[in-house]
Order: structure tokens, then C-alpha cells, then sequence
């Protein structure tokens, strides 16, 4: 399977099956909020998927005012699918709808802020990240 047969939509249909068994196949806890999940996605600014023929494999999405921030909260891709570059295509994809904001924001986990490094983005230095959260799920 080479990665030009994983073909990334913008605003795709998401069906609901296979978006719950993408955010459980990567161990996603918002998994179990399904309703809440797919509203989430419905509302996002941008919504793009990534697909290996009729298979949800990868998506991203945004949530942004429309003019000056942008936050990317998910990028999923199948475990059997990464170290692909699909997940890079995904975030690039997605900063395309949003060249030139004033910030262009998101939380990395500690195993992917080598990868967002490598998209391009940096550690905030006069920035600390804050929540309303219980992270014994993550």
C-alpha cells in the first residue's frame, strides 16, 4: 500500500461506525462519547479525512474564529496506517485553510512533539498550556 492510494477529503461524510472505530483503534477516549464525538466533528470549521478506498483511515479537524486563531484539537491516523506520512498530509491539508492567521494553536502529547516540530510548529516560551480537565483518561 503506498501512500498515494490513502486519498484526504475536505468536509467527507463521516460515517459513524467508522469514525468510533478509528478514535478506539488509537486508544481515544472521546471514543466513548460518541454523540458528543460526531456533534464535535459536525462542528468543526474543517473537517479533513483520510481515506484507503472506503476506509476511514486518518482524520484532523479545526476550530478556528475565522480570521485570526486556529486550533487543531484531533489528528488521528490507524496505527497500521502511520509512519506513512498521511498524518503530515492531514496537518498540511488543514493549514492550507489557514494561511496567514495570527495563531495557529494546538496541545501535542508528549510522544507527538517531535512530529508537530517537524510540521513546523514550536514550543510555546511565554506560553503555558491550561485546562479545565481530567487527563486520567488520556
Amino acid at each position: 500500500m503506498g501512500d498515494a492510494e490513502v486519498e484526504l477529503r475536505d468536509h467527507a461524510i463521516l460515517p459513524r461506525n467508522q469514525v468510533l472505530e478509528l478514535y478506539t483503534e488509537c486508544g481515544w477516549s472521546s471514543a466513548a462519547k460518541p454523540d458528543q464525538l460526531l456533534t464535535a466533528l459536525a462542528n468543526s470549521h474543517t473537517v479533513i479525512s483520510a481515506w484507503y478506498g472506503e476506509t476511514l483511515v486518518g482524520l484532523g479537524n479545526a476550530i478556528s474564529d475565522g480570521a485570526l486563531v486556529v486550533y487543531y484539537p484531533h489528528l488521528l491516523v490507524r496505527p497500521a496506517f502511520q509512519r506513512r506520512g498521511i498524518g503530515r498530509r492531514i496537518i498540511k491539508a488543514l493549514q492550507t485553510h489557514y494561511v496567514g492567521y495570527h495563531q495557529q494553536v494546538l496541545l501535542a502529547v508528549k510522544d507527538a512533539v517531535d512530529f508537530y516540530q517537524e510540521c513546523g510548529f514550536q514550543k510555546a516560551c511565554s506560553v503555558e498550556p491550561m485546562w479545565i480537565y481530567d487527563d486520567s483518561d488520556l
